[in-house]
């Protein structure tokens, strides 16, 4: 089973430390677990892989452009030529795997015009979202490029409901859009991992893991943690991960007094993420309210497989995922009281807590592996069907 996985997004560098980063490398593991042989086609190759990747074939795409925003967009959308060019030469493949990216679509061309199965990954609604973050130039050559790669894949793999109620929004999806949530990779977190950072048996820890951005509720983690902190004095706040918030979440705890109660380990790599989870009691997800919630939380799936009691806001994939006071507490976005409530609750009953972190666990290693993620994106590729077939008939 050949299968060309292709990343033309500049903002993902495919062995970096971002949540995007870790998605691209356990789905390219998973379907190696699974005996593909894949090839890597991604616009950011920089830094070292992992070891267990290291012999994995990349073929590297244009790098990113250093201009304005709009000469950024006009490079990445050339780089389709080079992107066609490169998987021309590699030969066939069963299948191609695509994380959506802003212009690219030569891999869904591709695809088509071979009749080879395209499984396009659509993590975000990319043109919203760059537009809100980021800045975007071109915005009806975007919606353009959508309508393209849209149409041409043979099937689109949506991470939340809410990316597929997006992608159900172009005509030409019309019903080939599938949700596939994230996973974990259930040898990363072992029982009776140590802790790297371990606290007095007297303390309670508050954690939370990812990039420090506006989207993540920071603000109301703080606001929650210090309301805990005035009950307990033990109580200590471990933040894993950088961003451009981090100089306001700074100030915002110094202005509280709670710079000592706290822990900002800066970015770190995926590894110690396992080691660091075991260092928490709690850990939380504050989104803030958002109708157009569409994310599929890799920190919160992450947790669960630590068997970590999680607090999380009530809102989208996430009151699927956590059904509330069995594996885990849902509280309303925004509502910082009933997030002070809640770490209150499992500070103060600790069998709870355990037994919430056990069926989290339990839960996300039955049904949300990146092994079962690789099984289903097989099935949908037809591969499985084909390779029965051949042994049947055979």
């Amino acid at each position: 089973m050949r299968v060309a996985y292709i990343c033309a997004d500049a903002g993902v560098p495919v062995f970096g430390r971002k949540g995007s980063s870790i998605h691209v490398q356990e789905v390219v593991r998973a379907l190696r677990a699974h005996g593909a042989e894949v090839e890597l086609f991604a616009a950011r190759t920089d830094g070292e892989p992992p070891s267990d990747l290291a012999d994995l074939r990349v073929h590297s795409l244009p790098a990113p452009s250093k201009g304005d925003i709009a000469e950024r967009e006009r490079a990445a959308y050339a780089a389709n030529e080079e992107l066609r060019q490169a998987l021309r030469r590699a030969g066939s493949f069963d299948f191609i795997y695509e994380r959506y990216s802003l212009w690219s679509y030569a891999g869904m061309e591709h695809a088509r015009a071979f009749g080879t199965p395209g499984l396009l990954e659509v993590n975000a609604p990319l043109i919203e979202e760059q537009r809100k973050h980021r800045g975007l130039a071109d915005e009806q050559q975007a919606e353009r490029v959508a309508k393209i790669v849209f149409g041409s894949a043979t099937t689109l793999i949506a991470v939340s409901e809410g990316v597929a109620a997006y992608l159900r929004r172009f005509p030409s999806v019309n019903g080939r859009a599938h949700v596939i949530p994230n996973g974990v990779n259930p040898a990363r977190f072992p029982l009776g991992l140590k802790p790297a950072l371990p606290a007095s048996p007297a303390s309670f820890t508050v954690g939370f893991v990812g990039t420090l951005k506006p989207w993540h509720g920071l603000a109301d983690l703080v606001e929650a943690f210090a309301l805990l902190h005035e009950k307990d004095g033990n109580a200590r706040l471990l933040i894993v991960g950088d961003g451009p918030e981090r100089e306001s979440l700074e100030a915002d705890l110094a202005a509280r007094s709670l710079l000592d109660a706290t822990v900002l380990t800066g970015a770190v790599s995926h590894e110690l993420i396992p080691g660091l989870l075991a260092s928490m009691d709690v850990a939380v997800a504050p989104y803030p309210d958002d109708p157009d919630f569409y994310f599929s939380p890799l920190k919160v799936y992450e947790y669960m497989a630590a068997a970590l009691p999680v607090a999380a806001s009530r809102i989208g994939q996430l009151e699927e995922l956590i059904e509330h006071e069995h594996n885990g507490l849902l509280f309303p976005p925004g509502d910082v009281r009933a997030l002070a409530e809640a770490l209150d609750r499992l500070r103060r009953d600790r069998k709870f807590a355990s037994r919430l972190g056990s069926l989290a666990c339990m839960k996300v290693l039955r049904s949300h592996t990146w092994e079962s993620v690789a099984r289903r994106i097989i099935a949908l590729a037809g591969v499985e069907v084909a390779m029965a077939h051949g042994e049947v008939s055979g």
